[in-house]
């Protein structure tokens, strides 16, 4: 039984991410200069919009009309043609490196270094995101690859609250949002102090 995932903070969206890690993973492609709640809930309202979500289907997708689905109203993203693009161009590359099945991404990785090396060679994803991911994997999927920790930075950190890999509730949601909120402020007073 895959575990009950709660990153959309809405049950319906939260089923689909924990029944379909294709759509998970599509959510992360979605968190990006996005509220990520809203981001992880994304799937859900493609999947109304499109029927079940396979790498194959949304690989032959006809671009018009996935960038439609993508566009609503609501839209799925504050950008909906280029994230229907990326998601487009990720689902191809599963279809033709793991023959459509996300879930080899990390079942057949060699270790916690392969996975994140896997996710980082995906179309669009950098470090940063990949290493999320990896520990997302690892802190509530239950991922045992060897290293992983190590593969996902300090977002692999027991008990930290950096990313979407540590919201397990609406308390851990507003301590992610108040990390990321005085890393922005930090990183604003560094620029202001370098003029």
């Amino acid at each position: 039984m895959a575990p009950q995932l709660t990153l959309a903070q809405d049950p319906a969206a939260d089923e689909v991410l924990s029944q379909n890690p294709l759509a998970l993973l599509i959510g992360m492609v979605l968190d990006q200069q996005f509220p990520m709640e809203r981001a992880f809930a994304g799937p859900a309202l493609l999947a109304d919009r499109i029927g079940e979500i396979t790498a194959e289907k949304i690989a032959d997708y006809d671009h018009d009309e996935l960038v439609a689905a993508f566009t609503g109203p609501p839209a799925l993203h504050r950008y909906p043609k280029s994230m229907a693009e990326r998601v487009q161009a990720v689902c191809r590359a599963i279809v033709e490196d793991y023959g459509g099945d996300v879930t080899r991404i990390w079942t057949e990785a060699a270790d916690g270094r392969d996975v994140f090396q896997r996710l980082n060679a995906l179309p669009g994803w950098g470090k940063m995101k990949a290493q999320i991911f990896t520990a997302l994997l690892g802190k509530q999927l239950g991922l045992d690859a060897e290293g992983w920790r190590e593969a996902a930075g300090s977002y692999g950190d027991e008990g930290s609250r950096r990313s979407i890999a540590d919201v397990v509730d609406k308390t851990t949601l507003a301590e992610v949002r108040d990390f990321k909120q005085a890393q922005k402020k930090a990183a604003k007073e560094k620029a202001a102090a370098k003029d």
